[in-house]
């Protein structure tokens, strides 16, 4: 699919924002939008040869070799949502989660069925296993601790090497890996303030892994493509229940990790003081509209 730059820069900025919100990926975006495959490609395009046409000042060949024109574009459009955004994003998590959730429900829903019904074979068992399996995942990631990780630089570098792997698969949030790491608010923190010496280890933490993960991505989509989307359908539909608008604590009355532990409920229910029913159906409507523009090749994202 032949692109437009300026398609490829909202997807960007369409996948930078994702990234940011603690529940979404941007993995989730670029499958949404139809540049997941193409994505794995350049990323994987960073080999050997490509580091000898860099250190030989062949770099027009370079830049081609690793699609140069798309990643730049792309890179620069999450780039700019993440500097741009990341105020925004946080205020809106702050005073209006639910709907900010809805939106991205929407687009999730609409996506994830979509690949389950174009990409997999739910008939076959092997198909069936590898979805639960998905879901399942999915599903308990929320009810994992926080660890204690590493403070300082070092914890900027692992922790970016195990977020990006998270960013990079539909429906696994890389924030909320950062949560579980206990780096998130350190990480935005960063970014709202621009401290370019984490944020720098940090991007050399995410270039490690997304390097080396990337291969083994693309290992297993040639080799096994629909037992792999079902798995990854498995996860984009299950990580619903994570991104729920409408959630109370699980476990209400106690402190400390088991006070994190939240259930989804109904918007009428008793604890959910203020549900912004009207305001979610909208933002989840939006969400869904966007994803059938973006399939039925009508949005102005598409260039």
């Amino acid at each position: 699919m032949k692109l437009h730059p300026i398609g490829v820069f909202c997807r960007g900025l369409l996948m930078g924002a994702a990234d940011v919100v603690p529940g979404v990926s941007g993995g989730t975006i670029a499958l949404i939008t139809g540049i997941y495959q193409r994505l794995i490609n350049a990323l994987v395009a960073w080999d050997r040869e490509a580091a000898g046409l860099l250190l030989t000042g062949r770099w027009r060949v370079f830049w081609y070799r690793i699609d140069g024109p798309f990643v730049g574009v792309l890179l620069a459009g999450m780039l700019t949502a993440v500097f741009t955004l990341a105020s925004s994003i946080d205020w809106l998590l702050s005073h209006y989660p639910q709907p900010l959730w809805a939106f991205f429900s929407g687009l999730i829903l609409m996506s994830g069925l979509a690949l389950v019904r174009d990409e997999t074979d739910l008939a076959s068992m092997d198909g069936l296993l590898l979805f639960t399996v998905g879901v399942a995942l999915v599903v308990t990631l929320p009810l994992m601790p926080s660890l204690v990780f590493p403070a300082g630089l070092p914890g900027f570098f692992f922790g970016g090497a195990l977020a990006i792997c998270a960013m990079i698969l539909p429906g696994i949030s890389g924030s909320f890996v950062l949560l579980i790491l206990g780096m998130y608010p350190q990480v935005l923190a960063a970014v709202k303030d621009v401290q370019l010496l984490p944020l720098g280890v940090f991007a050399i933490g995410c270039a490690t892994g997304l390097l080396a993960f990337s291969r083994a991505l693309q290992w297993l989509l040639a080799r096994a493509r629909r037992r792999a989307m079902a798995f990854l359908g498995g996860v984009l539909l299950g990580s619903l229940v994570s991104i729920w608008p409408w959630k109370v604590s699980a476990m209400p009355g106690l402190s400390d990790i088991a006070s994190d532990l939240t259930r989804p409920v109904l918007p009428t229910h008793a604890l959910v003081t203020d549900p912004q029913l009207g305001a979610c159906i909208a933002s989840f409507l939006c969400g869904v509209l966007i994803v059938w523009s973006l399939r039925r090749g009508t949005s102005w994202i598409n260039g």
